[in-house]
C-alpha cells in the first residue's frame, strides 16, 4: 500500500505503524494493534497538533467487538479451568478430575486462539490516500505472514491445538513412561514455546519494535501479563518432564505451580481484554 509522504514503523520486516498525509490535508497514523483491537486510527487535521481517534464504520466495530468479547471470555475461563485443574492436581485426589479440568480448559484456550486468529484476519486496513479505516470481506481464514499481527496469533493458535495434543493424551490410561514425555511432555514444551514466541511478536507489535515497558499503555499491560504466563507454563513443562529412571517427576510442586500461577495469568489478561475493545 502506497500513501503519499508516507513513513513506517515497526520490528524487522514487520510493519506496526504507518504514518502518512490524506489527500484531504493533516496526517494519519495507524497503529496495527490499535486498528485490530479498537478499531480506530489517529488523524490530525491540517493545521492541528492533537490527533482524533477516527473510528471504522458499525460492520468492522461490531465484528471487532463481537471477536475481542469471544477471546477474552475464553482466555478468562480457560486459565480459570487450568488454575482450577493445577489446584486440584496439588492438593486433591489422584483420579482423572484434574485432567478433564485441563481438558476443558483447553477447548476454551483453542476458542479463544481462532477468535484472535479471526480479528486479526478481519481487521479494517487503512485505505490508500485517505485518512479512514475500510472494511475488509469476512473471511474465516487467510495467509497473511508477513503481518506481525497475524503470525502473533496464528502462532498462538496452533499452540492451543499443540496443548489439546498433550491434554487429550493425558486422558489416556496405561501409558509407558517413553510414552508420556512423547505424548503428553513433548507436545506441552512444543506449546510452550509457541506461545512464548506469539508473545514476543506480541510484544514488538505493542512497542513497534524492541521490546519495552509502557505502563501507561493497557495493550502493553495485556500482552506482558500473557508473556508473564507462557514463562510460568514453561517453568511448569520442565519440571513436568518424567524421569526415565525413577518414573517420578523433575518436580511436581513446581510444574503444579507454575500451571496454576501462569493459568491465572491468563485469565488476568482475559479481564484485562474486556477493556480493549471499540
Amino acid at each position: 500500500m502506497s500513501h503519499s509522504e508516507g513513513r513506517s514503523g515497526g520490528a524487522g520486516p514487520f510493519t506496526t505503524r504507518l504514518t502518512w498525509r490524506p489527500v484531504e490535508g493533516g496526517t494519519a497514523v495507524w497503529e496495527s494493534r490499535v486498528a485490530r483491537k479498537r478499531g480506530l486510527l489517529l488523524v490530525s487535521a491540517a493545521g492541528e497538533h492533537e490527533p482524533s481517534p477516527r473510528i471504522a464504520d458499525g460492520v468492522s466495530v461490531s465484528r471487532l467487538r463481537r471477536l475481542n468479547t469471544v477471546a477474552a471470555l475464553a482466555f478468562t475461563v480457560g486459565g480459570a479451568l487450568f488454575a482450577l485443574g493445577a489446584w486440584v492436581a496439588q492438593f486433591g485426589s489422584s483420579d482423572a478430575t484434574g485432567a478433564w479440568i485441563y481438558f476443558a480448559g483447553g477447548l476454551f484456550f483453542n476458542t479463544g486462539g481462532y477468535a484472535s486468529l479471526l480479528q486479526a484476519i478481519n481487521a479494517p486496513r487503512p485505505e490508500a490516500g485517505a485518512g479512514s479505516l475500510a472494511t475488509r470481506a469476512w473471511a474465516w481464514w487467510r495467509y497473511e505472514p508477513y503481518r506481525i499481527d497475524w503470525l502473533s496469533t496464528f502462532v498462538l493458535f496452533i499452540g492451543t491445538l499443540v496443548f489439546g495434543i498433550n491434554l487429550l493424551s493425558s486422558l489416556l490410561q496405561g501409558l509407558s513412561l517413553q510414552q508420556v514425555n512423547r505424548l503428553i511432555w513433548a507436545p506441552d514444551m512444543v506449546g510452550c514455546i509457541l506461545f512464548l514466541v506469539s508473545g514476543h511478536l506480541a510484544l514488538l507489535e505493542v512497542c513497534h519494535g524492541r521490546p519495552g515497558v509502557r505502563s501507561r499503555d493497557l495493550s502493553w499491560w495485556i500482552v506482558a501479563i500473557n508473556q508473564l504466563g507462557s514463562v510460568l507454563f514453561l517453568i511448569s513443562a520442565l519440571a513436568a518432564f518424567t524421569r526415565p529412571a525413577t518414573g517420578s517427576l523433575v518436580n511436581e510442586d513446581i510444574a503444579n505451580w507454575g500451571t496454576l500461577t501462569g493459568a491465572l495469568c491468563f485469565s488476568a489478561g482475559g479481564v484485562l481484554q474486556l477493556f480493549e475493545r471499540p
